[in-house]
Parts: structure tokens; C-alpha cells; sequence
């Protein structure tokens, strides 16, 4: 992973910019020696964020099947009957 200064990202952010969007290398941005920030490509993110929901949405199903907040079958059709006619 490449590490930049944000003193370098001030004065170089176009280069810096250029050279993520050709290697989808994320760049750590560091501030007194600290990590502060990190620079990932728009589709690197958009595509985080969508694995994210899928996993935050698997999650909710296996705490509604721990609280037995589930339906059968039949009772599943039954309810989905409303809204597919």
C-alpha cells in the first residue's frame, strides 16, 4: 500500500490521484506521522459498500432465526399471495 503525507497529497494530489486511478492501489494519508486517511478508487468503494449491505442484510437474517422470527413455507406464500396478484 502506498503511504503519503498530506503536505505531499496538498501539492501533488492530481499525480497522486492519477497514479490510484491506474493502479487501484489504496494510499494511506498520514498527519504528524499518523495515519489519517485512506484515498480508494470510486469503484474499489462503491464496491465495499455493496458487499457491506449484503453482509449487514445476512447478519439481520441470522439474528431474526436466533429470535425465531422466521416463516414456513407455506406461510412465506401465503403472505407473498398480497402482493403478487
Amino acid at each position: 500500500m502506498k503511504v503519503e503525507l498530506v503536505t505531499t497529497l496538498k501539492r501533488q494530489a492530481t499525480k497522486i490521484l492519477a497514479d490510484l486511478h491506474e493502479s487501484k492501489e489504496p494510499v494511506l494519508i498520514t498527519e504528524h506521522g499518523q495515519p489519517s486517511a485512506y484515498l480508494i478508487d470510486v469503484e474499489d468503494f462503491e464496491f465495499m459498500q455493496n458487499r457491506i449491505q449484503i453482509l449487514e442484510g445476512i447478519a439481520r437474517g441470522e439474528v431474526a432465526i436466533l429470535e425465531h422470527r422466521t416463516y414456513t413455507q407455506t406461510e412465506a406464500k401465503k403472505a407473498m399471495n398480497k402482493w403478487l396478484k
